[in-house]
Protein backbone atom coordinates (compact mmCIF):
# COMPACT_ATOMS: atom_id res chain seq x y z
CA UNK A 1 0.00 0.00 0.00
CA UNK A 2 2.61 2.13 1.03
CA UNK A 3 4.45 1.80 -2.39
CA UNK A 4 1.33 1.84 -4.43
CA UNK A 5 0.58 5.62 -2.52
CA UNK A 6 3.98 6.62 -3.60
CA UNK A 7 3.33 5.69 -6.99
CA UNK A 8 -0.01 7.33 -7.24
CA UNK A 9 1.39 10.32 -5.47
CA UNK A 10 4.30 10.35 -7.86
CA UNK A 11 1.93 10.24 -11.17
CA UNK A 12 -0.19 12.92 -9.49
CA UNK A 13 2.66 15.41 -8.98
CA UNK A 14 4.20 14.28 -12.62
CA UNK A 15 0.56 15.79 -13.74
CA UNK A 16 0.82 18.70 -11.96
CA UNK A 17 4.40 19.66 -13.45
CA UNK A 18 3.82 18.84 -16.88
CA UNK A 19 0.02 21.09 -16.86
CA UNK A 20 2.43 24.11 -14.90
CA UNK A 21 5.24 23.60 -18.16
CA UNK A 22 2.20 22.53 -20.89
CA UNK A 23 3.74 19.23 -21.44
CA UNK A 24 0.65 17.73 -22.97
CA UNK A 25 0.19 20.53 -25.28
CA UNK A 26 0.82 19.95 -28.44
CA UNK A 27 -0.62 22.68 -30.41
CA UNK A 28 1.26 25.91 -31.37
CA UNK A 29 -0.16 28.79 -32.70
CA UNK A 30 1.50 29.70 -36.53
CA UNK A 31 1.27 33.64 -35.85
CA UNK A 32 3.39 33.74 -33.00
CA UNK A 33 6.63 34.56 -33.45
CA UNK A 34 9.78 31.39 -31.55
CA UNK A 35 11.61 32.93 -29.20
CA UNK A 36 14.79 34.32 -30.50
CA UNK A 37 17.58 36.61 -29.28
CA UNK A 38 17.38 39.97 -30.44
CA UNK A 39 20.92 39.98 -31.52
CA UNK A 40 20.88 37.16 -33.75
CA UNK A 41 17.81 38.35 -35.44
CA UNK A 42 18.88 41.71 -35.75
CA UNK A 43 22.50 40.71 -37.76
CA UNK A 44 19.75 38.23 -39.60
CA UNK A 45 18.13 41.04 -40.39
CA UNK A 46 20.73 43.70 -41.80
CA UNK A 47 21.65 40.86 -44.00
CA UNK A 48 18.10 40.43 -45.18
CA UNK A 49 18.15 43.75 -45.74
CA UNK A 50 21.18 43.89 -48.12
CA UNK A 51 20.14 40.85 -50.10
CA UNK A 52 16.25 42.75 -50.95
CA UNK A 53 17.93 45.69 -51.60
CA UNK A 54 21.01 44.16 -53.80
CA UNK A 55 22.15 41.04 -53.97
CA UNK A 56 21.11 37.25 -55.13
CA UNK A 57 17.82 36.34 -53.68
CA UNK A 58 14.41 34.67 -54.67
CA UNK A 59 12.58 37.79 -56.02
CA UNK A 60 14.76 38.27 -59.08
CA UNK A 61 15.72 41.45 -60.21
CA UNK A 62 16.15 43.65 -56.82
CA UNK A 63 14.81 47.32 -56.25
CA UNK A 64 18.45 48.85 -56.30
CA UNK A 65 18.84 46.42 -60.02
CA UNK A 66 15.34 48.03 -61.75
CA UNK A 67 16.04 51.62 -60.12
CA UNK A 68 19.16 51.71 -62.34
CA UNK A 69 17.32 50.85 -65.50
CA UNK A 70 14.60 53.07 -65.14
CA UNK A 71 16.75 56.08 -63.74
CA UNK A 72 18.03 55.58 -67.41
CA UNK A 73 22.10 54.52 -65.51
CA UNK A 74 22.15 50.54 -66.55
CA UNK A 75 20.44 48.80 -69.98
CA UNK A 76 20.50 44.94 -70.94
CA UNK A 77 23.32 43.55 -72.75
CA UNK A 78 22.31 42.07 -75.93
CA UNK A 79 23.58 38.62 -75.37
CA UNK A 80 20.28 38.01 -73.93
CA UNK A 81 16.60 37.97 -75.31
CA UNK A 82 15.13 41.49 -73.80
CA UNK A 83 13.41 41.64 -70.90
CA UNK A 84 10.19 43.30 -71.95
CA UNK A 85 9.02 43.20 -68.60
CA UNK A 86 11.47 46.12 -67.62
CA UNK A 87 12.81 47.56 -71.10
CA UNK A 88 9.10 47.85 -72.41
CA UNK A 89 7.28 47.74 -69.00
CA UNK A 90 4.80 44.82 -69.80
CA UNK A 91 4.60 44.39 -66.12
CA UNK A 92 1.55 43.28 -63.90
CA UNK A 93 0.82 42.92 -59.96
CA UNK A 94 2.63 39.35 -60.22
CA UNK A 95 6.21 41.34 -61.21
CA UNK A 96 8.47 43.34 -58.71
CA UNK A 97 7.07 41.95 -55.98
CA UNK A 98 9.43 43.35 -53.30
CA UNK A 99 6.02 44.14 -50.93
CA UNK A 100 6.49 40.60 -49.23
CA UNK A 101 10.01 40.32 -48.82
CA UNK A 102 10.17 43.74 -47.66
CA UNK A 103 7.96 42.96 -44.96
CA UNK A 104 8.80 39.74 -43.64
CA UNK A 105 12.18 41.85 -42.82
CA UNK A 106 10.21 44.63 -41.23
CA UNK A 107 8.83 41.57 -39.12
CA UNK A 108 11.84 41.22 -37.79
CA UNK A 109 13.01 44.51 -36.74
CA UNK A 110 9.90 44.59 -35.39
CA UNK A 111 10.66 41.41 -33.26
CA UNK A 112 13.96 43.03 -32.12
CA UNK A 113 12.34 46.58 -30.98
CA UNK A 114 9.38 44.48 -28.99
CA UNK A 115 11.97 42.15 -27.44
CA UNK A 116 15.11 44.22 -26.64
CA UNK A 117 14.40 45.56 -23.62
CA UNK A 118 13.46 41.96 -21.72
CA UNK A 119 16.72 39.90 -23.41
CA UNK A 120 18.76 42.87 -21.91
CA UNK A 121 19.67 44.83 -25.46
CA UNK A 122 18.10 47.93 -25.64
CA UNK A 123 20.94 49.17 -27.16
CA UNK A 124 19.21 47.38 -30.44
CA UNK A 125 16.14 49.38 -30.31
CA UNK A 126 17.51 52.32 -31.78
CA UNK A 127 19.37 50.87 -35.02
CA UNK A 128 16.21 48.25 -35.16
CA UNK A 129 13.95 51.35 -35.55
CA UNK A 130 16.51 53.35 -37.78
CA UNK A 131 16.18 50.15 -40.23
CA UNK A 132 12.58 50.13 -40.08
CA UNK A 133 12.25 53.99 -40.84
CA UNK A 134 14.35 53.21 -43.88
CA UNK A 135 12.71 50.06 -45.56
CA UNK A 136 9.24 51.61 -44.70
CA UNK A 137 10.37 54.46 -46.92
CA UNK A 138 11.62 52.86 -49.74
CA UNK A 139 8.06 50.77 -49.21
CA UNK A 140 6.39 54.02 -49.78
CA UNK A 141 8.62 55.00 -52.59
CA UNK A 142 7.78 51.96 -54.18
CA UNK A 143 3.75 51.41 -53.80
CA UNK A 144 2.38 54.68 -52.13
CA UNK A 145 -0.22 54.35 -49.37
CA UNK A 146 0.54 50.65 -47.22
CA UNK A 147 -0.25 49.75 -44.03
CA UNK A 148 1.72 50.96 -41.34
CA UNK A 149 -0.43 51.35 -37.84
CA UNK A 150 -2.20 48.03 -38.11
CA UNK A 151 1.44 45.96 -39.55
CA UNK A 152 3.47 44.36 -38.02
CA UNK A 153 1.31 42.62 -35.14
CA UNK A 154 1.24 39.15 -36.25
CA UNK A 155 -1.53 37.19 -35.84
CA UNK A 156 -3.61 40.13 -34.38
CA UNK A 157 -4.46 41.83 -36.90
CA UNK A 158 -4.21 39.73 -40.28
CA UNK A 159 -5.81 42.23 -42.50
CA UNK A 160 -3.89 45.38 -41.61
CA UNK A 161 -5.62 49.07 -42.95
CA UNK A 162 -3.38 51.01 -45.43
CA UNK A 163 -2.38 54.40 -44.27
CA UNK A 164 -1.79 57.53 -46.10
CA UNK A 165 1.47 57.95 -47.62
CA UNK A 166 1.63 61.19 -46.62
CA UNK A 167 1.15 60.37 -42.89
CA UNK A 168 3.53 57.45 -42.96
CA UNK A 169 6.52 59.93 -44.18
CA UNK A 170 5.45 61.99 -40.75
CA UNK A 171 5.20 59.34 -39.00
CA UNK A 172 8.98 58.06 -39.77
CA UNK A 173 10.19 61.19 -38.87
CA UNK A 174 8.87 60.89 -35.57
CA UNK A 175 10.41 56.71 -35.21
CA UNK A 176 13.36 58.35 -36.27
CA UNK A 177 13.42 60.86 -33.34
CA UNK A 178 12.19 58.22 -31.43
CA UNK A 179 15.21 56.03 -31.82
CA UNK A 180 17.93 58.65 -31.36
CA UNK A 181 16.84 59.02 -27.91
CA UNK A 182 17.04 55.38 -27.31
CA UNK A 183 20.78 55.53 -29.32
CA UNK A 184 22.02 58.29 -27.06
CA UNK A 185 20.72 56.23 -23.96
CA UNK A 186 21.63 52.74 -24.84
CA UNK A 187 25.06 52.44 -25.89
CA UNK A 188 26.17 48.83 -27.42
CA UNK A 189 27.50 46.70 -24.33
CA UNK A 190 31.03 45.63 -25.48
CA UNK A 191 30.25 41.81 -26.05
CA UNK A 192 27.36 42.38 -28.38
CA UNK A 193 29.47 44.94 -30.96
CA UNK A 194 29.62 42.00 -33.61
CA UNK A 195 26.23 41.44 -33.52
CA UNK A 196 25.77 45.43 -35.55
CA UNK A 197 27.12 44.73 -39.01
CA UNK A 198 27.14 47.82 -40.21
CA UNK A 199 28.93 50.25 -37.69
CA UNK A 200 30.22 47.54 -34.78
CA UNK A 201 28.25 48.90 -32.23
CA UNK A 202 28.36 52.58 -32.67
CA UNK A 203 25.71 54.31 -31.60
CA UNK A 204 26.65 57.60 -33.05
CA UNK A 205 27.16 56.61 -36.03
CA UNK A 206 23.64 54.92 -35.99
CA UNK A 207 22.42 58.26 -34.71
CA UNK A 208 23.94 59.84 -38.02
CA UNK A 209 22.39 57.90 -39.88
CA UNK A 210 19.21 58.21 -38.81
CA UNK A 211 19.63 62.12 -39.38
CA UNK A 212 20.64 61.35 -42.73
CA UNK A 213 17.93 59.58 -43.68
CA UNK A 214 15.93 62.13 -42.11
CA UNK A 215 17.16 64.60 -44.33
CA UNK A 216 15.83 61.97 -47.19
CA UNK A 217 12.64 61.66 -45.98
CA UNK A 218 12.40 66.09 -46.02
CA UNK A 219 13.78 67.06 -49.21
CA UNK A 220 12.01 64.36 -50.61
CA UNK A 221 8.93 65.98 -50.18
CA UNK A 222 10.03 69.38 -50.87
CA UNK A 223 8.23 69.90 -53.80
CA UNK A 224 4.96 69.07 -52.32
CA UNK A 225 2.87 72.77 -51.40
CA UNK A 226 2.30 73.66 -48.00
CA UNK A 227 5.36 71.01 -46.64
CA UNK A 228 8.01 74.07 -46.29
CA UNK A 229 7.76 75.65 -42.79
CA UNK A 230 7.19 71.93 -41.76
CA UNK A 231 10.45 70.79 -43.69
CA UNK A 232 12.54 73.81 -42.57
CA UNK A 233 11.51 73.49 -38.60
CA UNK A 234 12.60 69.18 -38.85
CA UNK A 235 16.01 70.36 -40.45
CA UNK A 236 16.28 73.09 -37.88
CA UNK A 237 15.64 70.59 -35.04
CA UNK A 238 18.24 68.20 -36.37
CA UNK A 239 20.84 70.64 -36.30
CA UNK A 240 19.74 71.45 -33.14
CA UNK A 241 20.08 67.73 -32.07
CA UNK A 242 23.44 68.08 -32.69
CA UNK A 243 24.65 64.07 -34.10
CA UNK A 244 25.26 65.65 -37.46
CA UNK A 245 25.25 63.60 -40.44
CA UNK A 246 27.76 60.41 -42.06
CA UNK A 247 30.45 62.19 -43.43
CA UNK A 248 33.31 60.78 -45.81
CA UNK A 249 31.98 57.05 -45.23
CA UNK A 250 29.44 55.54 -46.97
CA UNK A 251 26.94 52.82 -44.55
CA UNK A 252 27.29 49.80 -45.69
CA UNK A 253 26.21 45.93 -44.57
CA UNK A 254 29.05 43.36 -43.95
CA UNK A 255 32.18 43.52 -45.28
CA UNK A 256 35.81 42.10 -44.96
CA UNK A 257 34.88 40.64 -41.31
CA UNK A 258 31.39 39.03 -42.61
CA UNK A 259 30.85 38.01 -46.14
CA UNK A 260 33.29 34.86 -46.77
CA UNK A 261 35.21 33.15 -50.43
CA UNK A 262 32.17 30.20 -49.64
CA UNK A 263 29.23 29.72 -51.94
CA UNK A 264 25.93 31.31 -50.68
CA UNK A 265 28.41 33.83 -48.37
CA UNK A 266 29.84 35.86 -51.16
CA UNK A 267 28.73 39.76 -51.05
CA UNK A 268 25.06 39.54 -52.76
CA UNK A 269 26.36 42.28 -55.00
CA UNK A 270 29.39 39.81 -56.34
CA UNK A 271 27.40 37.16 -56.30
CA UNK A 272 24.86 38.02 -59.19
CA UNK A 273 27.13 40.05 -61.36
CA UNK A 274 30.58 39.53 -60.58
CA UNK A 275 31.94 35.67 -59.76
CA UNK A 276 31.08 32.62 -58.08
CA UNK A 277 33.33 31.59 -55.19
CA UNK A 278 36.03 30.07 -57.29
CA UNK A 279 36.34 32.89 -59.46
CA UNK A 280 34.19 31.86 -62.21
CA UNK A 281 33.17 34.57 -63.80
CA UNK A 282 28.60 34.84 -63.35
CA UNK A 283 26.54 34.34 -66.84
CA UNK A 284 25.07 38.01 -65.11
CA UNK A 285 27.76 39.83 -65.49
CA UNK A 286 27.42 40.41 -69.30
CA UNK A 287 23.36 41.39 -68.19
CA UNK A 288 23.90 45.15 -66.87
CA UNK A 289 24.88 47.67 -69.17
CA UNK A 290 25.84 51.25 -68.71
CA UNK A 291 23.98 53.34 -70.65
CA UNK A 292 25.45 55.31 -73.74
CA UNK A 293 23.36 58.48 -72.27
CA UNK A 294 25.48 58.18 -69.02
CA UNK A 295 28.82 57.33 -71.02
CA UNK A 296 28.35 59.99 -73.73
CA UNK A 297 27.50 62.40 -70.70
CA UNK A 298 30.43 62.00 -68.69
CA UNK A 299 33.05 62.22 -72.08
CA UNK A 300 30.97 65.13 -72.94
CA UNK A 301 32.14 66.92 -69.52
CA UNK A 302 35.42 65.31 -69.35
CA UNK A 303 34.58 63.13 -66.78
CA UNK A 304 36.17 60.56 -68.02
CA UNK A 305 38.45 59.29 -64.00
CA UNK A 306 34.73 58.61 -62.58
CA UNK A 307 33.70 57.12 -66.06
CA UNK A 308 36.52 54.62 -65.84
CA UNK A 309 35.34 53.85 -62.02
CA UNK A 310 32.06 53.52 -63.04
CA UNK A 311 32.35 51.26 -66.03
CA UNK A 312 35.02 48.97 -67.56
CA UNK A 313 35.78 49.47 -71.16
CA UNK A 314 34.49 47.55 -74.20
CA UNK A 315 35.22 43.88 -73.25
CA UNK A 316 35.00 43.52 -69.53
CA UNK A 317 37.79 43.07 -66.53
CA UNK A 318 40.74 41.71 -67.07
CA UNK A 319 40.60 38.24 -65.31
CA UNK A 320 44.12 38.04 -65.00
CA UNK A 321 45.22 42.04 -63.49
CA UNK A 322 41.96 42.21 -61.66
CA UNK A 323 40.33 45.83 -61.53
CA UNK A 324 41.45 46.90 -64.79
CA UNK A 325 39.88 46.03 -68.52
CA UNK A 326 40.97 43.72 -71.41
CA UNK A 327 41.05 46.51 -73.87
CA UNK A 328 43.37 50.42 -73.23
CA UNK A 329 41.29 52.46 -70.46
CA UNK A 330 40.92 55.75 -72.91
CA UNK A 331 37.83 56.87 -73.83
CA UNK A 332 37.44 55.63 -77.56
CA UNK A 333 37.12 52.32 -75.95
CA UNK A 334 34.07 53.10 -73.94
CA UNK A 335 30.73 52.53 -75.55
CA UNK A 336 27.62 52.61 -73.66
CA UNK A 337 24.28 50.87 -74.86
CA UNK A 338 21.12 52.56 -75.62
CA UNK A 339 18.57 51.93 -73.32
CA UNK A 340 16.23 48.91 -74.19
CA UNK A 341 18.24 48.59 -77.18
CA UNK A 342 17.86 44.56 -78.45
CA UNK A 343 20.86 44.04 -80.96
CA UNK A 344 24.32 45.03 -81.76
CA UNK A 345 25.47 45.71 -78.41
CA UNK A 346 27.30 42.71 -77.44
CA UNK A 347 29.72 42.35 -74.26
CA UNK A 348 32.40 42.25 -76.44
CA UNK A 349 31.64 46.30 -77.87
CA UNK A 350 30.01 47.50 -74.78
CA UNK A 351 31.24 48.55 -71.41
CA UNK A 352 30.24 46.84 -68.41
CA UNK A 353 29.74 47.48 -64.76
CA UNK A 354 33.24 48.95 -63.48
CA UNK A 355 35.78 48.25 -60.73
CA UNK A 356 33.73 50.71 -58.30
CA UNK A 357 31.33 48.11 -58.42
CA UNK A 358 32.86 44.56 -59.14
CA UNK A 359 36.76 43.49 -59.08
CA UNK A 360 37.45 39.54 -59.19
CA UNK A 361 38.43 38.34 -55.40
CA UNK A 362 36.94 40.87 -53.96
CA UNK A 363 34.00 38.87 -52.51
CA UNK A 364 33.60 40.94 -49.41
CA UNK A 365 32.90 44.32 -50.05
CA UNK A 366 30.32 45.95 -47.96
CA UNK A 367 26.45 45.44 -49.61
CA UNK A 368 25.65 49.28 -49.36
CA UNK A 369 22.65 50.85 -48.07
CA UNK A 370 23.34 54.69 -48.54
CA UNK A 371 26.16 57.00 -49.63
CA UNK A 372 28.18 59.82 -48.14
CA UNK A 373 27.65 61.62 -51.70
CA UNK A 374 24.26 61.35 -51.41
CA UNK A 375 24.09 62.89 -48.26
CA UNK A 376 26.17 66.35 -49.44
CA UNK A 377 23.96 66.20 -52.29
CA UNK A 378 20.48 66.35 -49.51
CA UNK A 379 22.47 68.90 -47.90
CA UNK A 380 23.24 70.94 -50.59
CA UNK A 381 19.13 70.75 -52.08
CA UNK A 382 18.12 71.86 -48.51
CA UNK A 383 20.20 74.80 -48.77
CA UNK A 384 19.38 75.77 -51.91
CA UNK A 385 15.93 75.86 -51.26
CA UNK A 386 15.37 76.90 -47.88
CA UNK A 387 17.99 79.36 -47.46
CA UNK A 388 17.29 80.49 -43.77
CA UNK A 389 17.88 76.67 -42.45
CA UNK A 390 20.73 76.73 -39.89
CA UNK A 391 22.66 73.87 -41.46
CA UNK A 392 26.61 75.46 -41.44
CA UNK A 393 27.75 75.07 -44.65
CA UNK A 394 26.74 76.53 -48.31
CA UNK A 395 24.80 75.36 -50.79
CA UNK A 396 27.79 75.70 -52.77
CA UNK A 397 30.38 73.58 -50.28
CA UNK A 398 28.06 71.10 -49.80
CA UNK A 399 27.29 70.71 -53.52
CA UNK A 400 31.51 70.83 -53.75
CA UNK A 401 31.87 68.44 -51.32
CA UNK A 402 29.21 65.81 -53.01
CA UNK A 403 31.22 65.77 -56.34
CA UNK A 404 34.48 65.16 -53.98
CA UNK A 405 32.71 61.79 -52.61
CA UNK A 406 31.61 60.42 -55.56
CA UNK A 407 35.05 60.03 -56.31
CA UNK A 408 35.88 58.80 -53.13
CA UNK A 409 33.38 55.93 -53.26
CA UNK A 410 34.36 55.41 -56.90
CA UNK A 411 37.44 54.47 -56.23
CA UNK A 412 38.69 57.56 -57.99
CA UNK A 413 41.20 60.14 -57.23
CA UNK A 414 39.58 62.92 -55.49
CA UNK A 415 41.67 65.79 -56.56
CA UNK A 416 40.18 65.27 -59.91
CA UNK A 417 37.19 66.41 -58.45
CA UNK A 418 38.91 70.01 -58.14
CA UNK A 419 39.28 70.40 -61.71
CA UNK A 420 35.79 70.54 -62.42
CA UNK A 421 35.67 74.06 -59.92
CA UNK A 422 36.03 77.17 -62.33
CA UNK A 423 35.65 74.80 -65.16
CA UNK A 424 32.54 76.48 -66.69
CA UNK A 425 31.28 73.44 -67.44
CA UNK A 426 27.05 73.50 -66.78
CA UNK A 427 25.88 71.41 -63.82
CA UNK A 428 29.45 70.65 -62.38
CA UNK A 429 31.14 74.10 -61.85
CA UNK A 430 29.00 75.25 -59.53
CA UNK A 431 29.07 78.99 -60.39
CA UNK A 432 28.78 78.77 -63.75
CA UNK A 433 25.43 76.27 -63.54
CA UNK A 434 22.43 78.13 -64.71
CA UNK A 435 20.01 76.74 -62.43
CA UNK A 436 21.84 75.35 -59.41
CA UNK A 437 19.01 72.80 -58.47
CA UNK A 438 19.15 70.98 -61.86
CA UNK A 439 23.29 70.62 -60.99
CA UNK A 440 22.38 69.65 -57.87
CA UNK A 441 19.87 66.41 -59.43
CA UNK A 442 22.39 66.00 -62.22
CA UNK A 443 25.21 65.53 -60.23
CA UNK A 444 23.61 63.61 -57.59
CA UNK A 445 22.27 61.01 -60.40
CA UNK A 446 26.30 60.75 -61.56
CA UNK A 447 26.97 59.70 -58.01
CA UNK A 448 24.11 57.02 -57.05
CA UNK A 449 25.08 54.89 -60.36
CA UNK A 450 26.17 51.64 -59.39
CA UNK A 451 25.43 52.25 -55.99
CA UNK A 452 21.70 53.08 -55.04
CA UNK A 453 19.32 52.44 -58.13
CA UNK A 454 16.24 52.60 -56.83
CA UNK A 455 17.54 56.26 -55.00
CA UNK A 456 18.17 57.24 -58.75
CA UNK A 457 14.76 56.28 -59.96
CA UNK A 458 12.83 57.84 -57.23
CA UNK A 459 15.04 61.20 -57.51
CA UNK A 460 14.16 61.38 -61.50
CA UNK A 461 10.95 60.67 -60.54
CA UNK A 462 10.50 63.45 -58.08
CA UNK A 463 13.03 66.24 -60.26
CA UNK A 464 12.52 64.73 -64.09
CA UNK A 465 16.24 65.08 -64.64
CA UNK A 466 18.08 64.19 -66.04
CA UNK A 467 16.06 64.48 -69.38
CA UNK A 468 16.61 60.97 -70.05
CA UNK A 469 16.02 59.21 -73.73
CA UNK A 470 12.90 56.55 -73.97
CA UNK A 471 13.59 53.14 -73.90
CA UNK A 472 13.53 51.86 -77.50
CA UNK A 473 11.23 49.17 -76.73
CA UNK A 474 8.44 51.51 -76.05
CA UNK A 475 6.72 54.23 -79.05
CA UNK A 476 5.42 56.39 -76.52
CA UNK A 477 6.14 58.77 -73.86
CA UNK A 478 5.51 56.52 -70.86
CA UNK A 479 7.19 55.51 -68.19
CA UNK A 480 6.53 54.02 -64.85
CA UNK A 481 6.05 56.43 -61.91
CA UNK A 482 5.30 53.11 -58.99
CA UNK A 483 4.42 49.33 -59.08
CA UNK A 484 1.11 47.78 -58.65
CA UNK A 485 0.38 46.49 -55.25
CA UNK A 486 1.11 42.77 -55.26
CA UNK A 487 -1.34 40.20 -56.49
CA UNK A 488 -0.15 38.27 -52.79
CA UNK A 489 -1.65 40.92 -50.56
CA UNK A 490 -4.66 41.70 -52.81
CA UNK A 491 -5.33 37.77 -52.29
CA UNK A 492 -4.92 38.14 -48.48
CA UNK A 493 -6.26 41.83 -47.91
CA UNK A 494 -8.18 42.41 -50.77
CA UNK A 495 -10.45 44.68 -49.15
CA UNK A 496 -7.92 47.38 -47.95
CA UNK A 497 -5.93 46.96 -51.37
CA UNK A 498 -9.32 47.46 -53.30
CA UNK A 499 -10.10 50.66 -51.20
CA UNK A 500 -7.12 52.21 -52.50
CA UNK A 501 -8.84 52.46 -55.58
CA UNK A 502 -7.86 52.24 -59.56
CA UNK A 503 -3.88 51.77 -59.60
CA UNK A 504 -2.31 52.85 -63.03
CA UNK A 505 1.69 52.45 -62.53
CA UNK A 506 1.81 55.12 -65.55
CA UNK A 507 -0.29 57.78 -63.86
CA UNK A 508 -1.00 57.02 -60.17
CA UNK A 509 2.02 59.51 -58.99
CA UNK A 510 3.28 59.19 -55.87
CA UNK A 511 2.47 62.22 -52.94
CA UNK A 512 5.60 63.90 -53.81
CA UNK A 513 5.76 63.42 -57.78
CA UNK A 514 3.79 66.95 -58.05
CA UNK A 515 4.96 66.96 -61.80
Amino acid sequence: MKLKSFFIFAFVAFLGSACKESFLDINTNPNVLPTASPSFVFTNALNTTATNLNGNSATGNQPNEVGSYWSGQWSQGNGYIINTTIFAYNFTNGDFTYWDAYYDNLEDYQYVINNADANNQKYLKGPAKVMKAMLYQQLVDMYGNLPYTEALKGGEVLAPKFDDQKVVYESLITLLDEAIVDLKANPFASAFTGSDIVFKGSTTKWAQFANSIKMRILIRQSKVAGKETYIKTEINKIVTEGSGFITGEDVGVGGPSFFLATAGKLSGVYDRWGYDANGAKRALNNFPRPTKFLIDGLKAAGDTLRMKRIAYANGGENGTVPGTSVQKEISANYSGTPFGVSSGYLPANTTSLGPSLIVKGEFNRPSILMTATEIQFLLAEAKQRFTDVTLPGTAKSYFEEGIVQSFRILGANVAGAAAFKGSKIENYDWDASTNKLTAIAIQKWIALTNFSGLEAWTEYRRTNLPVLPQSVQVADAKRPVRFYYPNTESGSNGANVTAQGTIDAFSTRLFWDVD
